[in-house]
């Protein structure tokens, strides 16, 4: 294989795909990424063997091949030579000669035919988006997700397709979020899976910023997604997620309309003496008025009173600070309307006017 391209051309290709790939691989050729050359594309390949990366380079190849090449030593390369340089790669002798200027480098490689790949998969399910709005759901939800909780299922998010709707949804058992669009998927009949946490963290890098549409592919076991030269393929979580609209709490009668970002910051100053375990905060409902009320162990008290619209009966309840600030900061509008029922009850946030993003949170007892 031999190849020259520009370092700006290959720089950003090669970090892609090398977020997937951990430090500490049980096989040593993880560690590498997987280079092919073949007429005038240059592709790129890495996989923890759970996602998958891809990234096309379109360049002149002189002479085709494959091989794999260890990726941390190849991109720190790279990154030391000089801006807009030419790189030359080689690959002779079990070896990748690479050349830049005065620069001279000898790297070990291993077998392209011994690369883990997911290969092609068998999609029964394939339409296209907007990359922002695949981008939205995922931002508005990804949050919410939980982290090595035993039950694997919630350790990743749920992507629910129907004719007409994409919804995303997220909880790890003590809140839940929500979110949806409108948008013709071609589905006969609703389609559930299950995106792995990791999955759904390395989508929404590639989605950062892309503007064009992005192609979803759903097969039994994969979802691959594809926006122009980068496409990235993840396998699903072998589970049922739970119920979740039996969740979402019915309309409470305690109805609070807040400026989001008053509201926001109000709760962000008396989160700062709350408990470092726990993050218990206590919400007192008076009229106009919510009273934020947080202490720790070493007896130490942060109060505030943040003015809100509310006209109901007074009431106190606890939460997790940290979850309230959580959906607070995925609202996009100004105003955040808040029901509750009652102090035993989970409460649900929204934008006022829009509930296609939608957080449930349970109380904690403080």
């Amino acid at each position: 294989m031999k190849i020259t391209i520009n370092r700006e051309l290959l720089l950003n290709p090669l970090q892609v795909v090398n977020s997937v790939i951990e430090r500490r691989q049980a096989l040593p050729i993880l560690n590498n990424f997987l280079m092919v050359a073949d007429k005038d594309r240059v592709t790129l390949s890495a996989t923890d063997m759970e996602v998958e990366v891809v990234s096309h380079i379109k360049n002149p190849v002189q002479i085709q091949g494959a091989i794999t090449i260890p990726a941390r030593k190849f991109i720190d390369i790279c990154k030391a030579l000089p801006m807009e340089t030419e790189i030359h790669l080689e690959v002779k002798d079990n070896r990748a000669q690479v050349r830049s200027g005065r620069s001279r480098f000898a790297l070990s490689v291993l077998s392209a035919t011994d690369y883990p790949t997911l290969g092609g998969i068998q999609p029964y399910l394939k339409f296209k988006l907007p990359a922002v709005t695949l981008r939205g759901l995922i931002g508005d939800t990804q949050f919410a997700m939980a982290h090595q909780d035993v039950r694997y299922y919630l350790n990743g998010m749920l992507m629910e397709f129907s004719e007409q709707r994409i919804r995303t949804v997220a909880t790890d058992g003590h809140r839940l979020a929500l979110s949806e669009a409108v948008h013709m998927t071609g589905a006969k009949e609703t389609v559930q899976i299950i995106v792995p946490r990791k999955g759904i963290i390395e989508l929404w890098h590639m989605l950062s910023e892309q503007e064009e549409d992005a192609e979803i592919q759903v097969s039994q076991n994969h979802i691959r997604v594809i926006i122009q030269q980068q496409e990235i393929t993840t396998k699903l979580v072998d589970g049922k997620f739970p119920d979740y609209m039996r969740v979402i709490p019915a309309k409470g009668d305690k109805v609070v309309v807040a400026d989001r970002e008053a509201l926001r910051q109000g709760l962000a100053r008396t989160s700062i003496l709350s408990n470092e375990k726990f993050r218990g905060v206590r919400l007192t409902l008076k009229k106009g008025v919510i009273q934020a009320l947080a202490h720790n162990p070493d007896q130490e008290e942060a109060e505030e009173d943040i003015e809100v619209e509310y006209e109901g009966q007074e009431m106190e309840i606890g939460f997790n600070v940290v979850y309230l600030l959580d959906a607070l900061s995925a609202i996009k509008s100004e105003k955040a309307q808040i029901e509750f029922s009652s102090p035993e009850k989970s409460c649900l946030i929204y934008a006022k006017g829009d509930e296609t993003s939608r957080y449930v949170i349970m109380p904690m007892r403080l």
